[in-house]
C-alpha cells in the first residue's frame, strides 16, 4: 500500500474502518487493515469524507468586491452593473491568478470538485479562455467544470447567440442561460430553448441560473422541466437559484414540485448570495431570499449547495467553504432536525457530484482516492463547527495539510479554581 489512513470515522459506520490506497485508488475498506505503508496516518475517530463539491461559483469575478466599487445597495441588479463595469479592464492574468486564489481556498477547505460559470457577453471572452487555461493547469490539484453563462442574457444583444456558441466551440464543458434576464417572457423561453438545443446538438449538460429573482411570475423553470421531459435529458439539467419559488403560491408550488421530480432535474441553492441578495427590498416582514429546499428534500427531488460568490459584487464576504454554506441554510430554511443535518452534508457532497454527473467520486473500492478528513466525529459537528479539514488527499497523495488552532487557555478550569477559593 502507498497509503494506510487507520481508524477512520465513515459515515452511518459504527466501528472505526482503515483505507488502503495503492496507485491512487482506494484499495481496501476494511475495519483493521494487517498491510503496512510508509505513508500512515491515523485519522483517531475523526470523520473521514468524500471530498466537498461546489456545483456553482463564479470563479471569473472572484476577490472582485470594491474593484471598480462597492455595492451599496447590496441588490443583484446593482452587483450586475459593477460586474459590467470591471469587465471593461479585466484581463487573463487577472481572472487566473484571482481564480487560482480562490480555488486554493477551496482546496483547503476539502473541495475537489468545482462547477464554475464564465460570462460570455463579453466580446473577447476572455473569461472563458482564462478558465479554460487555468482548468488545465490545476487538473493535478482539482476538477474544474466551466458553463458558458451569458450573465446579461442571450437575446439582450445581437450578438449573444454566436458569442454563447463560440464559447462552446472553445471547450466551456456545460451551457448556461440565464431566462429571467431576458428583455420580455418570450425571449426569456428562447434562452432555455437555445441551451436545450445546443445541449442536444453537442452531448452537453445544462446549468440556466433561472428565476433568480423574488418576483413570483418568474416561471421559466416550469419551461425547463417540460423540455427535459419532452426531450428526454433526465438527469443532465439544472436549475440554479430559482428563489422565485420561494414566493409562488402554494398551489402552483405543489404542481410545479411534481413536475421537477418527473424530470428529475438537479436544483442548486445558494444560500451565501440568495440571503442577502434576495427580496432586498420588501420592507418587513421580510421574505426569505431561498428556494423552497425543505419541500424539494421532502419530494425527493435532488438538492445541493453551491458557494456562488467570493468576495465579489454580489457578497462581498466567503472563504471557500462548503461547510459554513451548510450552516447557513440550515437556519435560514429551517433544516435543523436530525435527519436534515445529514441531508445538508449529503447537499455538499453526494448530491452535488450527482448534479455534476460525476462517475469516480466516492468512498468506494476502486474509485480515484479524493478524500478529506475533518476535525469533528460526524457531519452534524462539521456543519456546526465548520470544521477545519486536517487533510485533503487528492488521489491518493496529501496536498494539504492543516493544523487547527490550540487552546492555551482554559476559561473552565479558571472558573473552577476561581469558584474553589469563594468557597474556601
Amino acid at each position: 500500500m502507498e497509503m494506510i489512513i487507520r481508524n477512520c470515522r465513515l459515515r452511518n459506520l459504527i466501528e472505526l474502518q482503515d483505507i488502503g490506497i495503492e496507485d491512487g485508488k482506494i484499495k481496501t475498506i476494511t475495519p483493521r487493515l494487517t498491510s503496512t505503508s510508509k505513508v500512515e496516518i491515523d485519522a483517531g475517530g475523526k470523520l473521514v469524507s468524500s471530498p466537498f463539491v461546489d456545483p456553482h461559483l463564479h470563479l471569473d469575478a472572484v476577490l472582485s468586491a470594491g474593484n471598480p466599487r462597492y455595492n451599496t445597495s447590496g441588490t443583484l441588479l446593482e452587483g450586475i452593473q459593477i460586474w459590467g463595469e470591471r469587465k471593461k479592464t479585466l484581463t487573463k492574468e487577472i481572472i487566473k491568478k484571482n481564480a487560482l486564489k480562490a480555488i486554493k481556498w477551496e482546496i483547503a477547505n476539502g473541495t475537489l470538485r468545482i462547477r464554475t460559470h464564465a460570462d460570455t457577453t463579453d466580446p473577447s471572452l476572455i473569461t472563458v479562455e482564462a478558465l479554460i487555461e487555468l482548468r488545465e493547469e490545476v487538473k493535478d490539484l482539482i476538477d474544474l467544470q466551466i458553463v458558458a453563462f451569458p450573465q446579461d442574457g442571450i437575446f439582450t444583444s445581437p450578438d449573444g447567440a454566436a458569442l454563447m456558441a463560440r464559447a462552446l466551440d472553445m471547450g466551456a464543458d456545460i451551457v448556461g442561460g440565464i431566462p429571467h434576464n431576458e428583455f420580455t417572457r418570450e425571449d426569456g423561453v428562447a434562452d432555455v430553448l437555445f441551451a436545450f438545443e445546443q445541449a442536444e446538438k453537442r452531448g452537453l449538460q445544462v446549468d440556466l441560473h433561472v428565476d433568480e429573482t423574488g418576483d413570483e411570475q418568474s416561471r421559466f423553470v416550469e419551461v425547463m422541466a417540460k423540455e427535459t421531459i419532452n426531450r428526454g435529458m433526465s438527469g443532465r439539467i439544472t436549475a440554479s437559484h430559482t428563489t422565485a419559488m420561494h414566493n409562488y403560491n402554494n398551489d402552483y408550488a405543489f404542481k410545479l414540485l411534481g413536475i421537477l421530480k418527473r424530470a428529475e432535474m438537479n436544483m442548486v441553492t445558494n444560500p451565501f448570495d440568495n440571503s442577502v441578495l434576495q427580496n432586498r427590498t420588501d420592507g418587513y416582514p421580510r421574505r426569505r431570499g431561498h428556494t423552497r429546499v425543505d419541500e424539494m428534500l421532502e419530494r425527493g427531488i435532488n438538492v445541493c449547495i453551491g458557494h456562488d460568490s467570493i468576495m465579489d459584487p454580489w457578497y462581498p464576504m466567503g472563504k471557500g467553504s462548503m461547510l459554513e454554506g451548510a450552516s447557513l441554510l440550515m437556519h435560514t430554511a429551517h433544516l435543523s432536525g436530525r435527519e436534515q443535518v445529514g441531508q445538508l452534508f449529503d447537499m455538499i457532497t453526494l448530491n452535488s457530484a450527482r448534479t455534476m454527473n460525476l462517475s469516480d467520486y466516492g468512498l468506494e473500492t476502486g474509485n480515484t482516492a479524493d478524500l478529506i478528513i475533518l476535525d469533528a466525529e460526524n457531519e452534524s459537528d462539521a456543519i456546526r463547527l465548520k470544521s477545519e479539514c486536517l487533510y485533503v488527499i487528492r488521489k491518493g497523495k496529501v496536498i494539504m495539510e492543516t493544523k487547527p488552532a490550540e487552546r492555551i487557555f482554559d476559561p473552565l478550569s479558571t472558573a473552577e479554581r476561581i469558584d474553589f477559593k469563594l468557597k474556601d
